[in-house]
């Protein structure tokens, strides 16, 4: 029913705390295009006078003619009124995982449309189409305790800097393109999207018409709760030293039947070894098998060693395979995917610290155990000028914060609440509030 999309727009809006400058992503394909038509004729009503809307194309240059389209794009914008900005992709592309590398550049690209328009958040054109296709893709995948059948978040915070929502998540394709032949306003249709060398593409035939993957009402709200839980869980529970070793009640530590506990341990894993994504079931089977017997030893899983010990668990990066990092004065830049590292004065570099440096006596002072903060000292970063001598982090000029992998780029609404418990442990600050009502982004619903 083209009236469905004029409704969720109309509904997204008013989901607002405050009116807002809106950064449209579009593509000129059927659903971003729709979108911005509905946004438009939304703002239409007095209601919604304060709004105001800018839009933005990311030219990937992946085809010959996708510059024309972007220009066309361009020109729809202006009969409309509103600011529109081209963006391309410059320099070399990937040969392999082409899509995930032109995900997270366009998500760059309009993050800095974003600030340069002060816009307050950004929109993008998902379907309740895409949201049946990611689910079928993760749920094919190995991907342990991730997002699963909760699908696609309302509302994701990127990069720390904007909120991306997505206010059609609910609205099918077929009403969508209903709505813009209703206005006699065409699109345009990326043939990527029918090429089978894709994922996503094999997955969208196969789904066909069909909307039995569909993501239930209460899939984001049950995650939510689901997030809410593991955050108290990791409030009463953890204690993370230095954001180098992250210390779990000897009790609590084998407890890994309980879902959330589960998921909340392997997030807090994922960040000290400095990866975004959980480890796979096999995996998570394997540890929490280990853990559950109650035994002492160790067992390291995605670069993380977990330590048991009958004073309590241990998670530290395993001392392997660990960088060297140089920035230039005044850069900034990631070590070992751990660590945000930025140059106050001269040149860094950034490598793994010796046995037996400053870093062991921090841990040992903190109350944990010598063995454990012998080993955890092996991975802690070791910063000193790039053309001087062995000088240690106090006498350096750096600002060091810990990278909370999982989240610092994707943070999915309905997992902001355990997000911040975390980014709260390793020293961070908690991550921005979405201008919208957290109905919208499934916290509170």
């Amino acid at each position: 029913m083209p009236k469905a999309v004029i409704v969720a727009a109309t509904r997204f809006l008013r989901s607002f705390s405050r009116p807002g400058r809106i950064l449209v992503a579009i593509s000129g394909g059927s659903d971003s295009k729709g979108l911005l038509v509905a946004l438009h004729s939304a703002l239409g009503a007095a209601e919604f006078d304060a709004f105001s809307l800018v839009a933005c194309t990311v030219d990937h240059a992946l085809r010959p003619e996708s510059a024309d389209e972007a220009a066309a794009v361009a020109a729809f914008c202006a009969s409309l009124g509103i600011p529109h900005v081209i963006c391309r992709w410059q320099g070399d592309k990937p040969l392999s995982g082409v899509q995930a590398a032109a995900r997270r550049k366009r998500y760059d690209l309009l993050a800095e449309t974003a600030a340069t328009f002060q816009a307050d958040c950004m929109v993008t054109g998902h379907t309740r189409d895409d949201q049946n296709e990611t689910i079928a893709m993760r749920g094919a995948r190995d991907q342990g305790e991730g997002p699963g059948s909760a699908g696609m978040a309302a509302a994701m915070l990127y990069g720390r800097r904007i909120w991306v929502l997505r206010p059609f998540l609910e609205v099918r394709r077929t009403d969508i393109r209903a709505f813009l032949e209703a206005r006699g306003i065409g699109w345009i249709d990326d043939p990527s999207n029918v090429n089978p060398l894709f994922e996503r593409v094999r997955v969208r035939a196969s789904l066909g018409a069909s909307d039995h993957v569909s993501a239930s009402a209460t899939a984001g709200p049950k995650r939510a709760a689901s997030s809410a839980r593991a955050a108290a869980l990791l409030r009463e529970h953890l204690r993370v030293h230095e954001g180098l070793v992250a210390a779990v009640e000897a009790t609590q530590a084998a407890r890994m039947d309980d879902p959330d506990w589960r998921r909340a341990l392997m997030t807090v894993g994922a960040v000290i070894g400095g990866r975004e994504h959980l480890p796979g079931r096999t995996t998570i089977k394997r540890l929490s098998g280990f853990l559950q017997s109650g035994e002492a030893g160790r067992m390291t899983a995605g670069r993380v060693v977990f330590d048991r010990r009958r004073s309590g668990l241990y998670l530290y990066r395993e001392p392997r395979d660990l960088p060297v990092l140089r920035i230039g004065r005044g850069e900034s830049a990631t070590w070992d995917g751990r660590f945000n590292v930025t140059s106050l004065g001269p040149a860094l570099t950034i490598s793994a610290e010796a046995e037996g440096g400053a870093w062991r006596q921090r841990l040992i002072a903190a109350g944990l155990p010598p063995g454990v903060a012998g080993r955890a000292s092996l991975a802690a970063p070791r910063i000193a000028p790039a053309e001087a001598g062995d000088l240690g982090l106090e006498a350096t000029a750096a600002r060091l914060e810990c990278r909370i992998g999982p989240y610092d780029t994707f943070l999915p609404g309905f997992d902001r609440i355990m997000a911040d418990t975390i980014a709260l442990s390793f020293g961070r600050d908690r991550y921005s509030a979405p201008p919208v009502d957290e109905v919208l982004t499934e916290m509170a619903r």
